[in-house]
């Protein structure tokens, strides 16, 4: 991933990759959740933070990527490979450089924001189940009007089918109170997320992909950006009586769920369906309801698995559907 653009991985990695970073994802609100036990640090201070961690970490890497690649180039080793990588670069407009950049900055904070909000006003439970239930809506119907792109008999039945797991997951205990500013405050997040997940695959399919990480760290910087006001009002440094493991959770939330999976996560939507990888993604609450049970000691529902069950159904279909679809596309392109 590193080197290339994202159009230029294979389906199956790229599948891979959106697997790794839905689960990371997940991972993400247990980290949260610690924090908030031990601390006073609200949402919006924590997603600035997480954003602020990620873009330093991948400015490192983006930094010592550099370095080894005119190392490389120097000793004549790979110089074919940068240049391509460098011609890659210097094809891509600036106008649709800053359409990638401002749009994806600009829908990681709406994302963020708005959820954190949405959470706030209506809770864990109804925040999570309509920014991500209204996600593949979304992004189904945004990818055919601009792309064109069909979900077919078994793409449909795969999103219902996560829909409905995804709700028998989150409002599987009948205890959510659903509030209509939280629930508006749901679908702004949602279509923050839509929004991204549209550009990051209309630009891909283009032959526009650029660089992962740099993509994700301009994202990063405009949210750190967009974030820091209202981090600075709600109180940017967090009063704990455990300041190490707030410490370490903060950067595992900017390493790990943060830097890694966006940048897997931009990699890998270049490539695939846009909504496809909306409902991959939902591997996020399942990887959280995980973690719930196994490691914050909640109890096993058999809402839980009935919800895990078919939202990982849903994503094998729609998996082995893409992949078909890719070696299809392969064998006509040959055939031509």
């Amino acid at each position: 991933m590193s080197n290339s653009s994202g159009s230029a991985l294979s389906v199956g990695r790229s599948l891979f990759y959106l697997i790794v970073a839905g689960i990371a994802w997940g991972t993400a609100g247990a980290a949260a959740s610690l924090i908030f036990r031990v601390s006073d640090m609200g949402p919006l201070a924590l997603s600035f933070w997480r954003c602020a961690g990620g873009l330093v970490l991948l400015l490192g890497a983006l930094a010592l990527r550099s370095r080894r690649a005119t190392a490389r180039e120097a000793g004549g080793g790979t110089a074919g490979t940068a240049s391509r990588t460098a011609s890659r670069t210097a094809g891509e407009s600036r106008r649709r450089r800053a359409v990638r950049i401002l749009g994806t900055g600009v829908g990681l904070t709406v994302f963020q924001s708005a959820y954190f909000a949405a959470v706030e006003a209506t809770g864990l439970a109804v925040g999570t189940v309509v920014t991500l239930g209204a996600g593949p809506v979304l992004i189904a119907l945004g990818a055919r009007l601009t792309m064109g792109e069909r979900l077919g008999r078994g793409g449909t039945t795969a999103v219902v089918g996560a829909l409905a797991g995804l709700v028998v997951l989150v409002l599987g205990g009948g205890t959510a109170e659903v509030r209509p500013l939280g629930v508006a405050l749901a679908v702004v997040s949602a279509a923050g997320y839509a929004a991204i997940t549209l550009l990051t695959r209309r630009l891909g399919r283009d032959g526009g992909g650029a660089d992962a990480l740099a993509t994700t760290a301009w994202a990063f910087a405009i949210g750190s950006a967009g974030l820091l006001p209202v981090a600075l009002a709600e109180g940017i440094v967090p009063h704990t009586g455990a300041p190490v493991g707030v410490l370490l959770l903060l950067v595992y939330v900017a390493a790990v769920p943060t830097a890694l999976a966006y940048a897997l996560y931009f990699a890998g939507a270049a490539v695939v369906r846009a909504a496809t990888v909306s409902v991959i993604m939902l591997l996020e609450p399942v990887s959280a309801a995980l973690i719930a049970v196994s490691l914050l000691g909640e109890r096993l529902t058999a809402a839980i698995v009935l919800g895990t069950l078919l939202l990982l159904a849903a994503v094998t279909g729609l998996a082995f559907a893409e992949t078909r679809t890719a070696v299809e596309r392969r064998r006509e392109a040959a055939a031509v």
